[in-house]
């Protein structure tokens, strides 16, 4: 069985993108809230600030969409490089 590398990179971008988006929306309403993952965040993206501003939870859910969105294809070329390399041995 073979992954579709588009559409693993999509759930991938959803799923990290949509999180950071959460956790920034909470954190909007409630500044305690997820202060330690907003600022691992912000030392691995480099245009996210967790600044308790519209523009820097913007910033944050693009970085994790791209961020997401590349991890989720590499991670389907891996599978299906490794299940056909399985299957040929």
């Amino acid at each position: 069985m073979q992954l579709s590398v588009k559409a693993v990179a999509q759930a991938g971008a959803v799923l990290w993108g949509g999180a950071i988006l959460l956790v920034g929306l909470i954190n909007y309403a409630n500044p305690h809230y997820g202060v330690n993952f907003l600022q691992m965040m912000s030392s691995v993206y480099p245009w996210f600030h967790p600044d308790h501003s519209i523009r820097g939870i913007v910033m944050g859910t693009i970085d994790g969409l791209v961020d997401g969105a590349i991890a989720g294809m590499l991670f389907a070329w891996l599978y299906n490089t490794f299940n056909r390399a399985a299957h040929h041995a």
